[in-house]
């Protein structure tokens, strides 16, 4: 570039009025509505996603502890169901130690007569057919709907005998442990 370019647009730059007053254009709103709009959609849809991500924690949590108590359920009726004439002081311990509530001093009272019903009894296995809950209370306990499959022998040993019955199970959760406060059975 040669040294007169310099100075013609030198020139050009500087031309012109100093004094005098530069109107400026007026400020276009539309850039100030579109960023309040994008704004409130920003904000919209971190409301909207917190929201969603509060509830799907809600719902794995439900479905955690509906898991816990299912599983609980399941475990503890084939102990119940499961009877084992040579082990009946074992059953009843293991049984009263689960139980609290109404269930709980139901057992403890029968003790006895349930040690003497399980020495006699033939030995059986319970299997689990179906179960749910069927509710949840308000504190905190759940009814759990159980349907069983009960299999015994005959005395003599040569035919099987198999029974189905349904319960209506409550278990209550003392500190981190399941235990079954109520048995019903179903007819």
């Amino acid at each position: 570039m040669s040294p007169r370019r310099k100075v013609d647009s030198a020139e050009r730059f500087f031309a012109g009025d100093y004094f005098k007053a530069v109107t400026v254009a007026p400020r276009s709103w539309a850039l100030a509505v579109i960023a309040g709009v994008a704004t409130l959609l920003v904000v919209g849809a971190i409301a909207a996603s917190t929201y969603l991500m509060v509830r799907h924690e809600r719902d794995v949590e439900s479905q955690a502890k509906s898991a816990a108590v299912l599983g609980y359920v399941q475990e503890f009726m084939k102990g119940f169901t499961a009877v084992d004439p040579f082990h009946a002081n074992a059953y009843v311990d293991r049984i009263t130690g689960q139980a609290t509530g109404e269930f709980g001093k139901q057992f403890k009272d029968k003790r006895d007569q349930i040690l003497l019903q399980v020495a006699r009894a033939q030995p059986a296995e319970g299997a689990v057919e179906a179960v749910g809950v069927q509710r949840w209370n308000d504190d905190g306990s759940a009814d759990v709907l159980i349907a069983m499959k009960l299999t015994t022998t005959t005395p003599d040993g040569k035919a099987t005998v198999e029974n189905g019955s349904r319960w209506v199970v409550t278990a209550t959760q003392e500190g981190q442990q399941w235990k079954i406060s109520r048995m019903n059975p179903v007819m």
